[in-house]
């Protein structure tokens, strides 16, 4: 019983020495659903830290996966790493077939159990570099405005709180731009301006929408209305853009699609072409890539993907654009080849 009670103690002392931004509470308050070469769902998290703060983090399954990996090569059994090997958590198991929403769905109380069960390991377990950023809020995480609350609770930053007389750094610091021409929104998502006034940017929509705030108001606008002073630091916006040219009959149309993948990563074909019949609206649709030489050449593989990819290496690069492009034609047109229909079909 002494023994016990000794041990307890030593636990509460232990937990009163972790620094206050340590997590102790973590609870999956929804899913989203996020859109890159194949669509994927994250969980959306609110943790709570020892220091009274709360905040939401956005993680994927393959995450928390990576992590537990790491710890059971770290703290597991068979660990070589650690004296003190300790009993961790099981995660919900990997789902290889089946919706994906409906995975995520199933896996919401088996991961708050799993994230229970680690945020009450010992003390130097909690501090293991790996678990305090898997935890932590990112850049990234406190940009995103969880879809759910998004009417609930609007997003609130310094900036607006930014008086006319206040000359601090904040609004030297607040990414922002300033109107080149007056802009009367269509609804009331849409911000209204006039040319000459400065809007603090909020947030970038897509490639021609931002979100800003300006004279107490807040809503959505066109880039091309406004010219940027400061942009947004780069690591707050994950968005890559890939080039597609779409031919329909003789008219070839430029689409640029939002992605959240890494310029460098190789899509799996089944995902590219997924994505582009959902983009295109059109099952019937191939997918191609401009040689060196100028002709087009049909993907139909994870190889030719990696063709594409591999040739697209040398050429120069625009910032946050994929250096491969995508051709997408119908699928039983082959007059945009160079070849007779039989060379194609290797």
């Amino acid at each position: 019983m002494a023994m016990a009670l000794a041990q307890q103690l030593r636990a509460e002392s232990d937990f009163e020495q972790l620094p206050d931004d340590v997590a102790v509470t973590a609870n999956i308050a929804d899913i989203e659903e996020k859109r890159g070469f194949t669509s994927h769902f994250v969980f959306v998290i609110e943790v709570k830290t020892k220091g009274g703060s709360k905040y939401l983090i956005y993680r994927r399954y393959r995450q928390f996966y990576a992590l537990q990996s790491k710890l059971e090569e770290r703290y597991g059994p068979e660990s070589r790493s650690t004296p003190l090997p300790c009993s961790l958590p099981t995660l919900p198991a990997k789902v290889f077939m089946g919706v994906k929403q409906e995975i995520a769905e199933m896996r919401i109380s088996g991961l708050n159990t799993y994230m229970k069960s680690l945020l009450s390991l010992p003390v130097w377990v909690l501090m293991d570099a790996d678990i305090r950023i898997f935890f932590y809020q990112s850049p990234y995480d406190a940009e995103q405005v969880p879809q759910a609350l998004r009417r609930l609770r609007p997003r609130t930053r310094k900036v607006k709180k930014v008086s006319p007389q206040h000359t601090s750094f904040d609004r030297l610091a607040a990414p922002r731009a300033e109107a080149l021409f007056d802009f009367t929104g269509n609804t009331k998502l849409e911000l209204n301006f006039k040319a000459g006034d400065v809007i603090f940017l909020l947030s970038r929509i897509n490639k021609d929408w931002l979100e800003g705030t300006t004279k107490g108001a807040t809503g959505i606008f066109p880039v091309s209305f406004v010219k940027i002073l400061k942009d947004f630091p780069e690591e707050d916006d994950p968005t890559n853009w890939l080039r597609c040219y779409y031919y329909e009959d003789t008219i070839s149309t430029i689409k640029d699609i939002a992605v959240e993948e890494d310029l460098s990563s190789t899509p799996p074909f089944k995902d590219l072409l997924k994505r582009m019949r959902r983009e295109f609206q059109r099952e019937d649709i191939a997918l191609n890539y401009r040689d060196a030489e100028g002709d087009l050449v049909r993907l139909l593989s994870d190889e030719d993907v990696g063709l594409m990819v591999r040739q697209a290496q040398g050429l120069p690069t625009q910032k946050r654009l994929f250096p491969w492009k995508l051709h997408i034609t119908q699928q039983d047109n082959y007059s945009v080849y160079n070849t007779t229909p039989s060379a194609t079909q290797r």
